[in-house]
């Protein structure tokens, strides 16, 4: 071989550094492989999880959809096995107790489970009834606020202590999730935009009077504050579904919204249909540092 004089082997050393840098930046960074969540993710949750008359169902008793967030973010992590135990009208009790036929839905976490999705809460502080009892006051008074009224009497905040309290249980079914699967990642899910975001209200779409969409928007953000903040505290993460659905809320048209007003078309009325799971997906996606959730 023969001898390289000490000015070509600086070049030939330069050159060889520069060629390791161009290798190293095109390669993908750890965080955002897809291969980062391998083996067992567990999806607990209501039915803002299970995507109840969501085509196609696979769990009558659950309402539970082929087509929802857990199984579609599960599909986008190859070597992801996917045991979604998510049930309609699910609350924190649910977790560790019996729903029908569906066994507590702690009883599907291992201690091997490495991802674990949780979206609970809004049956532990009655969502649908608000609504509900929104809907029919709305109809006696289309310009006022006597749904917030109705909450608020003589100054108590009825609300607010559901929320408390709601605070409290996830808590110790956070604490339960650690305990049964010590080395999962665990993730609360938030809930999507239900009421238009600029406290806005459809009446011919649904009757709630113009003073209570508002605060109907404000209760479900302190609802996903609350869940934020107690996953925090258990050294969760939080994905956040609000923000990017803002402007797909059931005022919009088909086509435009991802959740469906109190009738339903494409999915059970009040719950996000399936272009509203896609988003949740991608969300989620996005949280777990999954490439395609960038595209």
């Amino acid at each position: 071989m023969p001898a390289v004089s000490p000015r070509h082997r600086k070049t030939l050393l330069a050159l060889a550094a520069g060629a390791a840098l161009a290798t190293a930046a095109v390669q993908p960074p750890a965080a955002a492989s897809a291969s980062a969540v391998v083996g067992q993710y567990v999806a607990l949750g209501d039915s803002y999880t299970a995507g109840p008359e969501i085509p196609n169902q696979t769990d009558a008793n659950c309402g539970r959809s082929d087509r929802n967030y857990p199984t579609l973010t599960a599909a986008a992590l190859p070597g992801t096995a996917l045991t979604d135990v998510s049930c309609a009208g699910a609350t924190t009790a649910h977790m560790t107790a019996t729903q029908g036929t569906a066994a507590p839905q702690l009883d599907a976490l291992r201690p091997d489970t490495a991802l674990v999705t949780l979206g609970i809460g809004g049956n532990d502080i009655n969502v649908s009834g608000v609504i509900a009892r929104c809907v029919i006051l709305g109809k006696l008074n289309p310009f006022g606020s006597p749904c917030k009224t109705s909450y608020t009497l003589a100054g108590t905040d009825e609300i607010g202590r559901r929320i408390t309290d709601t605070g409290h249980k996830l808590d110790t079914v956070l604490q339960e999730i650690k305990r049964r699967s010590p080395a999962a990642r665990v993730l609360v899910v938030g809930y999507p935009v239900i009421m238009p975001d600029d406290g806005g209200n459809c009446y011919s779409t649904v009757p709630i009077s113009r003073g209570d969409a508002p605060w109907l928007r404000d209760v479900e953000k302190r609802l996903n504050a609350m869940l934020a903040t107690r996953a925090a505290a258990h050294g969760a993460g939080y994905v956040d579904t609000y923000t990017g659905s803002i402007g797909h809320d059931l005022c919009k048209p088909v086509g435009t919204r991802w959740m469906e007003p109190m009738e339903g078309v494409d999915s059970a009325g009040l719950h996000p249909n399936a272009a509203g799971h896609q988003a949740m997906s991608a969300a989620l996606l996005a949280a777990v540092g999954h490439p395609a959730a960038a595209a």
